[in-house]
């Protein structure tokens, strides 16, 4: 919006439109630089299926639609093609933007969202390198020849420079600690290398990405990446402003009619794409919409690869301008559109489709394993960090339990690993009968889409009123509507962190255990209220614990060797000998609060000991004497 008010085309604050493209290309150099920063060859490996079969299909059927839909409307076939390129594309910065702010990179639609966009992102080099061909038609194929001629000398190149080049140089420029001159040499190492590659004839942001999966598979790329996520997020805040600037006004309303129905087009075509892939991917229904709406927008590579067509004649001015207008207006409505996709995709839901296409891919068979009780066992819901843990622990325990997953690679790994693991949507109720949760005594919910935890409680409790429902959510906010759903406990992450770190720090200032257990369930009976207000008895605490500053408070081992094993404590008489009083008593897991003057000291005690400095300092002086 920015760059439609200050451009050209607007009231015209900037009126160079070259000096906006080489602003843009900077950007453009710096994004692919830090994409090709956070992927390396090992990370792509990881994640293969993802982006290789959801990433292609999306791509490849969103390029034969785009291209069946253009052929009718009598474009040519190379500018068919091409326009089919540019559709393909997704916006990765505002859609991790969007799903890094909702805390949904976790979800099964932010990974598979993820996965697609990286295929995405890696394509768009192979794009441009296949543009001018595309541009001069057959007649170029010997031209063609030789740019993958010299894209298969630059790989090699690029694998040489990261394994023998690269790393000993940046080693010895580490050696110097001097960060200007690290962030300086990242620097010139992109640019170089992007000078290389339009000197042979390809493009400067191809060189961007090449130099940092160079850099990527060394082991000085998160520093890499730190030194150039400053520069990239102000370059690319400047190429989005850049677009708005490129954008005629005039042009938009002038054929205002049509760049709806072609919005529309764009975003119901790309959107149906994307659902298509997640369910070719195995998941179900509520996870492929939400796949659909996150990705249904034109991406930022799409205004660099337009750059590319027109000056190799592939779009005239007036396709252009509406293609601009088409894709901004894709850009403006994404965030709106993955706020409301989970409303959408419950409405969706409930209608009358096959169950099949509802639930997904079933890898499992129709009834549970026989070493896993049909009653009294433990659901688990989601299988990430807490869920390993959750199972392991009930494994120790003897506790009989099953689970159920989304990500059908992890199911198949898991149940190769004799793990009772299952692949469905548990928002279904039909997949919620199969583990039996009926007959479940505890129900966990561990997953991070904060929608489907609310369509999952609901559901549990609507089959079980009596199991007993512990939610796992991210959010404070979340949990009143959770309880409200049926949920026994909720568990907010990021408080329950808080709580556990705080225990800690008190059990390090010896308070005793009753004390912090009787805290800890005091903040959880208060909803966390004790953590965002600090409470009356709080300030009370803080100002006796400021009468007392001058008071220590610690702890003095007895060594096997010290003449005070086997003395009472009375014979030992710290405190009139020093001025220290002797609070506790800590034998192994046993604390011996206030103890009397008959408790002998034994071996490999701990004396729980408060007093000034100057006592405890005496007292200790004369325990080290006594163990000489």
């Amino acid at each position: 919006m920015t760059g439609i008010l200050a451009g050209p085309y607007g009231i015209g604050l900037v009126k160079s439109v070259q000096q906006v493209e080489a602003i843009a290309e900077i950007g453009v150099i710096l994004l692919l630089f830090s994409i090709g920063l956070e992927f390396s060859f090992k990370s792509l490996m990881s994640i293969r299926k993802t982006i290789l079969l959801g990433g292609s299909f999306q791509v490849g059927l969103t390029i034969i639609l785009t291209f069946l839909v253009s052929r009718v409307l009598g474009l040519p076939v190379n500018q068919a093609v091409f326009l089919g390129f540019l559709v393909s594309l997704s916006s990765t910065a505002i859609v991790l933007r969007q799903l890094g702010e909702r805390l949904e990179m976790d979800t099964p639609h932010g990974k598979t969202a993820l996965g697609i966009l990286i295929y995405q992102d890696i394509i768009v080099v192979a794009m441009m390198l296949f543009t001018p061909w595309l541009a001069a038609g057959a007649a170029a194929t010997a031209s063609l020849w030789m740019v993958l001629l010299k894209a298969s000398v630059l790989m090699v190149a690029v694998i040489i420079l990261s394994i023998y080049v690269l790393p000993p140089v940046l080693y010895q420029i580490t050696r110097t600690q001097s960060r200007e001159l690290f962030m300086l040499s990242i620097i010139v190492i992109c640019l170089s290398i992007a000078g290389l590659t339009y000197s042979a004839g390809l493009s400067l942001a191809l060189g961007a990405f090449l130099a940092g999966l160079i850099i990527a598979e060394s082991e000085y790329s998160h520093q890499a990446l730190a030194n150039v996520i400053p520069f990239m997020d102000t370059f690319t805040s400047l190429f989005f402003v850049s677009i708005g600037m490129l954008l005629s006004v005039q042009t938009v309303f002038t054929h205002l009619g049509t760049l709806f129905i072609f919005t529309l087009a764009i975003l119901v075509l790309k959107g149906l794409v994307a659902s298509l892939a997640a369910i070719i991917l195995g998941y179900p229904l509520r996870v492929a919409v939400m796949v659909g709406f996150t990705l249904c927008q034109v991406g930022e590579f799409s205004f660099i690869l337009a750059q590319s067509g027109i000056a190799n004649g592939l779009l005239s001015g007036e396709l252009y301008q509406g293609f601009l207008a088409a894709s901004i207006l894709t850009m403006i409505l994404t965030p709106f559109l993955i706020t409301a996709a989970p409303g959408a995709t419950a409405r969706l839901c409930n209608l009358p489709l096959p169950e099949r296409l509802r639930s997904g891919r079933y890898p499992w068979t129709v009834d549970l394993k026989a070493d896993i009780e049909q009653e009294n066992h433990l659901v688990i819901i989601g299988f990430g960090v807490n869920g390993r843990n959750l199972s392991r622990a009930a494994q120790y325990a003897g506790i009989p339990y099953v689970i159920l997953e989304l990500n059908s690679e992890t199911v198949r790994q898991e149940q190769e690993n004799g793990q009772p693991i299952y692949f469905g949507d548990a928002t279904h109720e039909t997949v919620l009968q199969h583990v039996k949760v009926k007959e479940a005594r505890v129900v966990v919910i561990a997953i991070s889409d904060s929608a489907a935890l609310r369509r999952i409680t609901f559901m549990v409790r609507k089959i079980n009123p009596l199991t007993h429902i512990i939610v796992r959510t991210r959010l404070i906010t979340d949990m009143a509507d959770l309880h409200e759903l049926g949920a026994d406990a909720v568990i907010p992450e990021e408080y329950e962190t808080s709580v556990e770190i705080f225990a800690r720090v008190l059990d390090q200032y010896l308070l005793p255990r009753s004390e912090i257990e009787e805290y800890i369930e005091k903040v959880r009976s208060e909803g966390y209220e004790m953590l965002r207000t600090v409470s009356l008895q709080a300030r009370e605490r803080n100002i006796l614990n400021r009468s007392l500053s001058d008071m220590e408070v610690k702890k003095i081992k007895v060594k096997q060797e010290s003449d005070l094993v086997g003395k009472t404590l009375a014979e030992a008489d710290v405190r009139k000998l020093h001025g220290a009083t002797i609070l506790a008593i800590n034998r192994g897991e046993e604390y011996l609060p206030n103890p009397g003057a008959d408790n002998i000291i034994e071996a490999d005690d701990c004396l729980i000991i408060i007093g000034r400095p100057e006592e405890i300092r005496s007292a200790a002086r004369m325990l080290s004497n006594a163990q000489k």
